[in-house]
C-alpha cells in the first residue's frame, strides 16, 4: 500500500482545513468542529473503524491485523478567543474566536492519516485522539483521566504542533524536552485599604504587590541552576482604584515555564514561598493559585524519538531539522508523562507567531506532514523500525 493510496487528496485536505479555519471554537465547546470532524470520520470506509465520543472530543479506533498493539495518533481540536484579522475568504465566522494557533492544520493532518488507514488495514491497532482544550483546560488530562481511552490506550503516542518559523513541509524534533511545563501564578494580597494621609491605619496592597514582583525575579537567577531553564514572568498587576486611597488588595497574575517537572516544581515552591514571606512582613493574608493543571514539559521517549528522527532523516521529500527546546507550552506534555511518544514540529512557514490574530500557515505544510507521517508509521508497525514499549 503506498502513501498516496488516501481517502483524502491535497485539494480536499485544504478544503477540510478551510471549512475547520471557519469554525473556532474554545476548548470543551468545540460542537460545530465535533460535528464536522464526525460528519467526515464517517464519509470514510468504516470497515475497520470504531468511534467513540466523549464530551467533545472524538476517539477513533483503526482494528490492526494483529492487534497486540497500539500507536496512538493525537490531534488538538480548539481554538482561541482572537479576533481574526487576516482577511483570507476563508476567516472565522464566529465572532472573537480563530486558530490562530494552527490546530486547523493538526486536525487535517490527522483526517489525512486517519484516511488512509481507513483504506489500507494497518498491521497493529490504532487510537486516533481528536482532543478538545489544549488551549485552556488540559484537555489531554481530562481525557486521560475520564478513563474513555483505557480499552484503546495506546502503548506509543505521536503529535505535532505547526511552526511558523520552520520552512514549508519541514519536520523539526529532537530528543528530550520539546517544550516547556508551565504554571500559572494567581498571587492576591488582602490587607486593609485607607485613606492616603494615614498609612498607619491601613495595609497597603499596592506595597506588597510591588515588593512580590520584586522579590519574584531573584527565583531563576539565584535559584535555577545556571546551565538549566527556567522562566518567571509576571504580566499583570492589578490594585487601588484612585490616588488618594491606600489599596487594601493587590493581584498579581504570571507563568512559569520549566524544561523538566523537577524544575517547575522547584520554581513553584520558591514562588510559594516569597508569597508567604511578602504576606507575612506585610501583615496581610494570601490567596495563592499554582495552577498547573496537564500543562507538563513536552518530554520526548529516548526510544521513539530516535526512531522518528532516523527515520526523518533518511525518507526521500522529507526535509528534518533538528530543532531546540521551545519555552511554549503544550498538554501533550501529560499524555506523554503516561505513555511514550513523540512530539514534533510540522513547518507552516508563516511571517506571524502563533496567537497572532494574522496568523496565516501555509497550506502546502498539510500533505507534506500527511505524507511523511504516514511513511513512519507504516515503517514503525511493519518491522522496518522494531517497537519498543517503556511504559
Amino acid at each position: 500500500m503506498g502513501i498516496d493510496d488516501m481517502a483524502l487528496n491535497e485539494e480536499e485536505l485544504i478544503k477540510i482545513r478551510r471549512e475547520l479555519h471557519k469554525i473556532p471554537e474554545i476548548g470543551m465547546e468545540e460542537f460545530k468542529t465535533q460535528a464536522k470532524l464526525l460528519e467526515i470520520i464517517k464519509s470514510f470506509p468504516q470497515k475497520y473503524l470504531k468511534i467513540k465520543v466523549w464530551k467533545t472530543a472524538i476517539l477513533v479506533r483503526v482494528v490492526g491485523k494483529k492487534p497486540d498493539y497500539t500507536i496512538g495518533y493525537r490531534t488538538d481540536i480548539d481554538g482561541l478567543p482572537v479576533v481574526e484579522q487576516t482577511r483570507l475568504p476563508f476567516s472565522s465566522e464566529n465572532p472573537g474566536r480563530m486558530h490562530a494557533c494552527g490546530h486547523d492544520i493538526h486536525m487535517t493532518v490527522a483526517l489525512g492519516i486517519l484516511s488512509f488507514f481507513a483504506d489500507n488495514q494497518p498491521t497493529v491497532n490504532m487510537t486516533f485522539i481528536f482532543q478538545p482544550a489544549e488551549e485552556n483546560a488540559s484537555g489531554g488530562k481530562q481525557l486521560y483521566e475520564s478513563g474513555v481511552l483505557d480499552e484503546w490506550m495506546p502503548d506509543e503516542i505521536y503529535a505535532f504542533h505547526d511552526n511558523p518559523q520552520l520552512p514549508m513541509g519541514a519536520i523539526g524534533c529532537r530528543q528530550g524536552t520539546l517544550f516547556a511545563g508551565t504554571c500559572e501564578i494567581h498571587a492576591r494580597f488582602i490587607g486593609e485599604s485607607g485613606h492616603a494621609a494615614f498609612p498607619q491605619y491601613a495595609k497597603d496592597m499596592v506595597v506588597a504587590g510591588a515588593q512580590f514582583v520584586n522579590q519574584i525575579q531573584t527565583i531563576v537567577s539565584r535559584n535555577v541552576d545556571p546551565i538549566q531553564a527556567g522562566v518567571v514572568t509576571l504580566g499583570h498587576f492589578e490594585a487601588g482604584k484612585t490616588g488618594n486611597v491606600i489599596a487594601g488588595t493587590s493581584q498579581v497574575d504570571g507563568t512559569i515555564r520549566a524544561l523538566t517537572q523537577e524544575m517547575n516544581l522547584l520554581i513553584q515552591n520558591r514562588v510559594r514561598k516569597v508569597a508567604e514571606g511578602v504576606a507575612a512582613t506585610y501583615e496581610c493574608r494570601l490567596e495563592l493559585d499554582l495552577h498547573q493543571g496537564g500543562y507538563y514539559p513536552v518530554e520526548n521517549n529516548a526510544q521513539t524519538t530516535a526512531a522518528f528522527i532516523e527515520y526523518m532523516k533518511k525518507a526521500e521529500n522529507v526535509n528534518f531539522i533538528e530543532t531546540r527546546p521551545a519555552m511554549t507550552g503544550e498538554d501533550f506534555g501529560f499524555l506523554l508523562s503516561k505513555i511514550p511518544g513523540t512530539m514534533f514540529w510540522l513547518g507552516v512557514e508563516s511571517k506571524y507567531s502563533l496567537h497572532s490574530e494574522f496568523f496565516a500557515p501555509k497550506e502546502g505544510a498539510i500533505i507534506k506532514g500527511v505524507k511523511a507521517m504516514l511513511g513512519f508509521l507504516q515503517a514503525r508497525q511493519n518491522g522496518v523500525i522494531v517497537a519498543s514499549n517503556n511504559k
